[in-house]
């Protein structure tokens, strides 16, 4: 068994992100600027959030933060969009989700340029990425595939289980395993499915992707599967100082021994996510999507 050690990945390509970054200072270039507008102060967001802005700081990134209150308007929200999307200075911007439930998350995130889209969530974008042209990929999706691709997972071929069909990270994900190239047989299960345990049993790439923590036992693996677990559910704990710790949707004790890749959790797919955001920046400085 060999873990997909996100962390060290993650750490390798922002040292990559970094000296790009001093390139493009040395040619007197735009350094990449990102920008994360944060609702309300849900506590995963606020982590998330400050972590970025350290990820930024460490490649040489600018970065910048605008805070609102849960009672803040949809409108005073799209108004604060428009503005982003025509500041010249900014490369990509983010809307922390989720959204207070008076919020159209969607109408938000239709609002974004695609151009600024480094989240990868605009329908222009997804339909770019659903017919293989340049463009921001979501970051859980693009981080996992960055992890195949530098652990040299074979994917051609491969029976690939994903369970959970989010817009986020199921659905975008299948699309990527099965483009040509990679060349994975893709199934996408969730909660409807039936049978989903001899289903996942059958994988030769598992990826748990639905926000239940333990969900994925060792009697729904086979022996010499990849396991990439995505969950990432905060829950109670009186051993850290946060009073919570993070779990993921695989029970990773027992089931690592049957793997001969796994993802730990943390430290595997959400480091990913945050270098794929960074990755994403630093396309939309270079103009390397839409120009």
């Amino acid at each position: 068994m060999q873990l997909l050690d996100g962390k060290k990945i993650a750490g390798a390509i922002k040292l990559e992100i970094r000296e790009e970054v001093q390139k493009i200072k040395e040619h007197g270039g735009e350094i990449p600027h990102l920008a994360t507008v944060l609702v309300g102060h849900d506590g995963g967001s606020e982590t998330y959030v400050a972590y970025k802005i350290k990820d930024c700081e460490e490649v040489g990134f600018k970065s910048s933060l605008i805070r609102y209150e849960d009672d803040v308007t949809e409108v005073q929200l799209l108004n604060k969009i428009k503005e982003l999307n025509a500041d010249h200075d900014l490369h990509g911007f983010i809307v922390q989700l989720p959204l207070p439930e008076h919020i159209s998350e969607q109408k938000i995130i239709e609002a974004i340029d695609p151009k600024k889209d480094v989240d990868g969530f605009h329908a222009t974008n997804v339909g770019r990425m659903v017919i293989g042209l340049p463009t921001f990929v979501s970051a859980t999706p693009f981080g996992i595939m960055e992890l195949i691709k530098r652990y040299n997972i074979e994917t051609k071929g491969k029976n690939c289980i994903i369970v959970g069909r989010s817009q986020i990270v199921g659905r975008p994900l299948s699309i990527l395993l099965s483009q040509k190239g990679v060349d994975a047989t893709v199934t996408v299960a969730h909660s409807r499915t039936r049978n989903i345990k001899e289903l996942c049993g059958s994988a030769d790439i598992l990826i748990a992707a639905l926000g239940s923590p333990g969900f994925v036992s060792k009697d729904m693996v086979k022996e010499g599967a990849v396991v990439i677990d995505v969950g990432t559910t905060r829950v109670p704990s009186k051993e850290t100082k946060s009073g919570f710790r993070l779990k993921g949707d695989v029970l990773f004790e027992e089931v690592a021994p049957k793997c001969s890749f796994i993802t730990p959790v943390p430290g595997g797919v959400g480091p990913m996510t945050r270098v794929s955001l960074l990755s994403n920046t630093l396309l939309a400085a270079k103009k390397k999507i839409y120009s």
